[in-house]
């Protein structure tokens, strides 16, 4: 419905002719009328100065038709006409239209101050010179007319007004609309990149756990078959560890990506400080000798800082693996009043370690990672090497977390 009505609706320049059509044969029309029947009152007809009177009323109607276009050289067109056509003492009538449509015009499509000044001044100056005109008018009574035109045109300024102040107060409405959804849109990337990093630093602790461990375990297998044929047993159960690391490390890959594909509350959480017993023990299958000290029922904490803790362990030792292959290793998890602190403490490479138990030590993001993880918490990592070799990773992280957990 609402497009055939903007189909049948006219452009802006006929709707502006048709106006002024009206407004001319009203003014003419409506004058002729009004003297027709009380010729007595008439000072001077229509007719006079060579037909004066009907080209003021036709030229102040017909420039309405460019109302649009020239808003103040048409408001000024029709002010002239009607100072002029009331000072030569034409008949008074509906000569006023066009003068009207013209101050709405202009205060309408204007630019508030300046074109409500010009409205103003030119009030004014048509005031004077209506009332200067009318100073002997008779009766004195129809003087009444003169404060209607003065009242009509007042009244048409403030309606054009109110409409340019409407249309300025929807445009500004739109605009802030338009920032919003703007605002609305870079919000939403923002979260969108947040948890495509937070994934990435799930998956990047998963798989560099999984694949580490598998790494040391292969090249411990590949040793023994190659040099100990008679030690194949053990090379039995490295495959054993490197099959049940595999397995959960794809059980925790569909966990973390399973937030990608649907909105289930089946979900595996995330791990925290009750899995701690747990990947220790996988350390130790992966050729650790590490101790844990660390209490079997840990306090409640905020699963942000219980994942952080999780992860810190999980990535130094991963590091340790990667970088020293099977060594001693010390974790000790303490809870304080509003802090934990992580220590993970490694030997460095034993001497004489077989081929294949670790990889040389290269740059990675593993460091990187947890620093982040702490300072979005509000926390600090220290992670440097030992002056009697091996190294060392040092945690605090708050309580009561300062920063946001946005991405952990």
């Amino acid at each position: 419905m609402r497009d055939r009505v903007t189909l049948l609706r006219l452009p802006a320049w006929a709707q502006d002719v048709l106006l002024a059509l009206f407004i001319t044969v009203m003014q003419v029309q409506g004058t002729v009328t009004r003297t027709h029947g009380d010729p007595v009152s008439v000072v001077r007809p229509l007719a006079d100065l060579g037909h004066l009177g009907y080209a003021l009323l036709i030229a102040g109607g017909a420039a309405v038709a460019v109302r649009r276009r020239w808003p103040v050289a048409v408001f000024a067109v029709t002010a002239v006409a009607s100072v002029g056509y009331y000072a030569l003492e034409f008949p008074d009538g509906p000569g006023w239209l066009a003068l009207f449509v013209a101050i709405y015009t202009l205060a309408a499509l204007g630019d508030g101050r300046r074109s409500l000044l010009t409205a103003g001044a030119g009030i004014a100056v048509l005031a004077a010179c209506w009332l200067v005109a009318a100073a002997d008018i008779e009766p004195r009574a129809a003087i009444g007319w003169v404060f209607f035109r003065i009242g009509g045109s007042v009244m048409s300024a403030a309606l054009g007004e109110s409409v340019r102040s409407r249309r300025v107060i929807a445009a500004d409405a739109v605009r802030r609309a338009e920032l919003a959804e703007r605002n609305r849109e870079r919000d939403t990337r923002a979260r969108v990149d947040e948890e495509r990093l937070r994934i990435a630093r799930e998956v990047h602790d998963t798989v560099a756990h999984a694949i580490a461990i598998i790494n040391v375990q292969a090249g411990v297998t590949a040793h023994v078959l190659d040099k100990r044929p008679d030690r194949a047993r053990e090379a039995v159960a490295a495959l054993e560890v490197i099959e049940q690391t595999s397995s959960r490390a794809l059980h925790e890959m569909r966990a973390i990506l399973g937030v990608l594909r649907d909105a289930d509350d089946g979900r595996a959480p995330h791990p925290g400080l009750g899995q701690i017993g747990e990947l220790a023990a996988k350390a130790c299958e992966a050729g650790l000798d590490l101790h844990l000290q660390a209490d079997p029922a840990p306090p409640q904490v905020p699963s942000a800082v219980g994942s952080a803790v999780y992860r810190i362990l999980q990535e130094s030792i991963t590091n340790v693996i990667r970088h020293a292959g099977p060594t001693r290793v010390t974790v000790a998890v303490d809870y304080g009043a509003d802090t934990v602190e992580v220590h993970v403490t490694d030997d460095g490479p034993r001497p004489g370690r077989a081929s294949g138990e670790a990889t040389p030590q290269r740059p990675g993001s593993g460091i990187t990672g947890m620093r982040e993880r702490c300072r979005l918490l509000g926390g600090e990592l220290d992670a440097h090497p030992r002056a009697g070799g091996g190294f060392a990773v040092t945690a605090r992280l708050p309580l009561a977390p300062t920063g946001t957990t946005a991405g952990v």
